[in-house]
């Protein structure tokens, strides 16, 4: 479980996160949806302690993240895996080193038993056999499932998604959110996306959150958020100009 505690967050006097609450059980898919700037991924950066809040607590299976220490830290984010907005791939190394970086800085494992891995990752994400093409060859869609495959090297309990449909035309934007539930399914991850694109918030979410103004203003199912009476959140799954949020 994940457990985000009257979160307070400020930069240069600019309050970006409110006392904000929120639990992520395990094994559940939740999804964090807001407008562009709203603080979607500072609070990703705060579960995996990239930040430190100004007040508040990150609880991450009971342990509080704002009070570890850095070599603490890193044992803690071994257990996660990142998928970053624009994939992040080293253009210098092949698909199958980009896989096996982590693979090589953070286990004893031998190169036949890595090679391994990246293999059975690569299939994972239904790209067998390219583990030597480089990155800059590759479609959007591509390197988005070779940033998946590497977010999974490590067998992780959970997996944190920033923005994963982003530049993606809307036919390969659902077949990743295809495989973002497929995955989260059939390895039992505990996922958290952040996204303003409501289909994707549908698709791959058990739960939805919606944070506004620094706080989670709602939370419920891809049903009942569809549902929801709430004007701002209205607004934002329909995405009209017209509603108490400004087009700002």
């Amino acid at each position: 479980m994940i457990v985000l505690e009257k979160l307070e967050k400020s930069f240069k006097g600019q309050r970006v996160l409110k006392g904000l609450d929120l639990q992520i059980q395990a094994g559940e898919s939740l999804v964090v949806i807001g407008r562009s700037g709203c603080g979607k991924s500072v609070l990703l950066k705060h579960i995996i302690g990239l930040m430190r809040p100004d007040s508040g607590h990150v609880y991450v299976d009971g342990n509080d993240v704002t009070g570890m220490k850095e070599t603490e830290l890193n044992e803690l984010r071994k257990r996660f895996g990142m998928v970053f907005q624009g994939a992040a791939l080293f253009d210098s190394l092949a698909v199958g080193e980009n896989i096996a970086l982590p693979l090589r800085e953070h286990t004893t494992l031998t190169e036949n038993e890595i090679s391994d891995r990246v293999k059975e990752k690569l299939r994972l994400v239904g790209l067998e056999g390219i583990e030597g093409a480089s990155p800059a060859s590759l479609s959007g869609g591509m390197k988005k499932r070779v940033g998946l495959a590497r977010a999974i090297a490590m067998d992780p309990k959970f997996l944190l998604y920033d923005e994963p449909t982003t530049g993606l035309d809307p036919i390969m934007a659902d077949a990743i959110n295809d495989l973002i539930r497929d995955l989260q399914q059939r390895l039992s991850i505990t996922s958290v996306a952040v996204t303003h694109d409501m289909r994707s918030a549908y698709k791959i979410g058990d739960k939805i959150a919606m944070l506004h103004d620094g706080k989670i203003i709602y939370e419920g199912t891809p049903d009942e958020i569809r549902k929801c009476d709430d004007a701002i959140v209205c607004q934002f799954i329909t995405g009209s100009a017209s509603g108490p949020m400004t087009n700002s």
